[in-house]
């Protein structure tokens, strides 16, 4: 894995269709052929023809198995009696643990000691060696570089290397060959590893295709060197897969090469098409799996029209995040809402409140009175009122009729 035929060659050499295509053939029945399904209902939504590739349907539910397999494939025979190592707290270690504890090659992960409970029992729940180190990921990578070093592993870069990102390319060739008229494919961002597999095999089978890649907003790595630009990367991005602060050096020589163009996604946008993608086609996907239906929707005129190809690249959300991912995508669109009234602090106040409530249909979720933390006069108080409705326009018609018998409601903007 430390060593490529050629240091001189350009990225686009030390990585073709005819290496993906191997990469097909070694991986093939070990990583599953994961569905693509045309959608007719987000392809109405966002005026374009969408078919989406399920890669959360992997055994890990995510693509990160492509890569991490062909890469141990690979691997001579003593590499693998040695062991192999990676700095990871997400789908790689996954990946690579799996297919390495089913490949009988020992694996071990160096993930930061903040990493949640959940990441790394789900890892050793595959087969792999956790060793906890540093408080960030950069701490936990160098480390694992010198574990490499000491113990004489072979270290598995997530992205930045052709092997892998051959495994991934394995992607584009399952699409193009299930649907050959795609003329878009749009592919999260990250380190590059995907879309640096995927551009190429697309760009060798139909040099015509809009290539497009995704990034978070709060996480624009990529975008920022394509454009020589100094941006920050940081933040809680629900897209943590993609969340990367430094784009491969490999990887980016590709994608300035074949990639037309980087798009950026706020968290709102994120968050509404993972809610979307749950709701219309009943697929559970983590930030980064969203991110491309996000992109479409967020750049109608862009895709207008295009038939385009979206990677559901993972599926690994922690389920109560996902839950309030739901609720808050209930509440922009209106049919959840927070309503504060003021009362006057005296018996039936409320009663007469919540008679509107009922006549309007509006279901009452949580009531939370507050008499004290407030600037009222000591005769007044106020009431948060969580509800839910059909839509917006029935909650905004029960505010419009709470205001017109003379109450103060004010509904808490998300």
């Amino acid at each position: 894995m430390n060593t490529i035929s050629s240091a001189t060659a350009s990225a686009t050499e030390r990585l073709t269709l005819d290496d993906v295509r191997a990469a097909a053939t070694r991986i093939e029945g070990a990583v599953v052929k994961t569905p693509m399904l045309h959608s007719r209902t987000l392809s109405k939504i966002a005026g374009a023809d969408i078919w989406l590739k399920f890669e959360n349907q992997q055994f890990t539910a995510a693509y990160k198995e492509r890569g991490a397999l062909n890469a141990l494939l690979l691997m001579d025979e003593a590499q693998r009696e040695r062991g192999v190592i990676a700095a990871s707290a997400g789908n790689h270690s996954q990946g690579l643990s799996y297919h390495g504890t089913r490949l009988g090659v020992p694996v071990t992960i160096v993930m930061p000691a903040t990493t949640p409970s959940v990441k790394i029992m789900q890892t050793e729940s595959v087969g792999g060696q956790v060793e906890l180190f540093g408080e960030t990921f950069d701490e936990a990578y160098a480390h694992a570089r010198e574990l490499e070093r000491e113990r004489g592993l072979t270290f598995v870069h997530p992205f930045d290397h052709p092997h892998v990102a051959a495994g991934q390319g394995t992607v584009a060739l399952e699409m193009l060959e299930a649907e050959p008229s795609l003329d878009c494919l749009v592919v999260p961002i990250g380190g590059g590893g995907l879309m640096s597999g995927m551009a190429t095999v697309a760009h060798a089978i139909n040099p015509d295709i809009d290539l497009v890649g995704v990034q978070a907003e709060l996480f624009p790595s990529m975008y920022a060197h394509l454009r020589g630009a100094d941006m920050a990367c940081g933040g809680n991005t629900l897209a943590e897969g993609i969340a990367v602060k430094a784009p491969g050096d490999f990887t980016r020589e590709i994608i300035a090469a074949l990639v037309d163009e980087v798009l950026l996604v706020d968290e709102p946008s994120l968050e509404h098409a993972v809610s979307l993608l749950l709701q219309i086609e009943k697929t559970v996907v983590e930030g980064a799996g969203a991110s491309g239906l996000a992109a479409v929707l967020s750049y109608p005129e862009r895709f207008a029209g295009k038939n385009i190809g979206l990677v559901l690249c993972g599926g690994n959300i922690d389920t109560r995040l996902l839950a309030n991912v739901l609720l808050r995508d209930l509440a922009r669109s209106g049919r959840m809402a927070r309503l504060r009234i003021e009362l006057q602090d005296r018996p039936g106040a409320l009663f007469s409140v919540m008679r509107e409530f009922s006549a309007h249909s509006v279901n009452i979720i949580e009531i939370h009175h507050q008499r004290i933390f407030t600037s009222l006069p000591a005769k007044g108080l106020f009431t948060d009122i969580e509800c839910e409705a059909k839509d917006a326009a029935q909650i905004d018609h029960l505010v419009e009729t709470l205001r017109g018998q003379g109450y103060s409601v004010e509904p808490f903007v998300l």
